[in-house]
């Protein structure tokens, strides 16, 4: 007797598909490469990949790792060969750019390839660690900054560095990783949500002029992911942001939106450490941080509306899609609705269901 089909995986293959017929194009005719066009439809712009989103297609390589995981297909590993040789065709100057957080992505989607499918970039991997290890400097009392001759050091830089450096895992990365971790929640931990605000801004002696209080999922998410890779006594921490995500950034069990652009893959992000949370985290808050994942993926799946090729999904998860031309349109926003149906199907493969309705 064979078993019944997995609903969420089902979901998730649909919500593949669709990204890959709408998005997907080479890069500029060259031979086993692609990227994801960063708007559909796209224009002559999109097809000729003239807007890149680097850090974006990071995330599209991550889905489809995901996907791999959820159902192995040689034709997948054959994408993410064709992926990683676009990314590298059109950055043009080498694997990395002036955002450390956009490096620190493409460093944790390298790594995944190499350890999940076998497709190894050792060279780019170690050029990009290196970047990242030399990002950090004692103004604002440490941390790595956002981009390249900035005042700004932020958590959506520091935190996926975090994660990379505690996936590394030699012993002065794991250092480096709590170090970034410890500085975060010394520098930028909100006392009244437990929450982690965005950055802060530095004069040129180092003092903190200015800091950003603004709360993303985004920020979320890569903390609690490194703090899940730690373990130990950054579990607790981890634990007090699931509770501060529950709390102040989802409705419903629902998580909230940040609109298009770059903001269309920062709930899609958190969802993917918060499902991590929920397999790996020894407290009570790993059962709050499946529900998060499940029932925003129902969200995701409920609100979506039907164009061509499949799915269509909304910047807000808990609204309908629409189809006027508005940040359904960004690949980002589509990537981050994949992404929260992978980490629910990541849950429904291990007979996770929600312990709340």
């Amino acid at each position: 007797m064979t078993s019944p089909p997995k609903l969420l995986a089902a979901r998730a293959g649909v919500a593949e598909r669709a990204v890959e017929s709408r998005h997907l194009r080479r890069v500029w005719g060259v031979p086993g490469t692609v990227l994801g066009a960063v708007a559909w439809p796209p224009g002559w712009p999109g097809r000729l990949h003239v807007r890149f989103g680097y850090w974006w297609q990071a995330h599209l390589l991550d889905c489809v790792l995901d996907a791999q995981l959820r159902s192995p297909k040689d034709a997948r590993v054959a994408l993410v060969q064709r992926l990683v040789r676009g990314i590298r065709v059109r950055n043009l100057v080498g694997w990395t750019n002036d955002y450390y957080d956009d490096v620190a992505w493409l460093g944790l989607a390298l790594l995944r390839a190499e350890r999940e499918v076998g497709i190894a970039r050792p060279k780019a991997i170690a050029t990009i660690a290196d970047r990242l290890r030399s990002g950090w400097t004692d103004h604002g009392g440490g941390g790595i900054w956002w981009r390249r001759d900035d005042d700004f050091k932020n958590v959506p830089a520091n935190g996926p560095a975090a994660i990379l450096f505690a996936r590394l895992g030699a012993r002065a990365d794991l250092g480096r990783a709590r170090s970034i971790v410890d500085w975060v929640e010394d520098t930028l931990a909100d006392p009244d949500t437990g929450l982690l605000w965005d950055g802060l801004h530095v004069h040129p002696d180092g003092t903190v002029r200015e800091v950003e209080k603004n709360l993303y999922t985004y920020c979320q998410g890569v903390v609690l992911g490194a703090c899940v890779e730690l373990g130990g006594r950054y579990q607790d921490k981890a634990a007090r942001i699931i509770d501060g995500v529950d709390k102040h950034l989802a409705t419903d069990g629902v998580l909230r939106g940040h609109g298009g652009g770059d903001g269309g893959l920062f709930s899609g992000i958190l969802t993917r450490y918060l499902a991590q949370a929920a397999l790996r985290l020894d407290r009570p808050e790993a059962a709050r941080a499946a529900d998060l994942v499940l029932h925003s993926a129902e969200a995701v799946w409920a609100n979506r509306t039907a164009v061509v090729s499949g799915p269509l999904f909304g910047p807000e998860w808990s609204e309908p899609a629409v189809t006027d031309g508005g940040p359904e349109r960004d690949l980002s926003v589509q990537l981050g609705g994949w992404m929260a149906l992978e980490a629910a199907a990541l849950l429904e493969r291990d007979g996770i269901t929600p312990s709340r309705s």
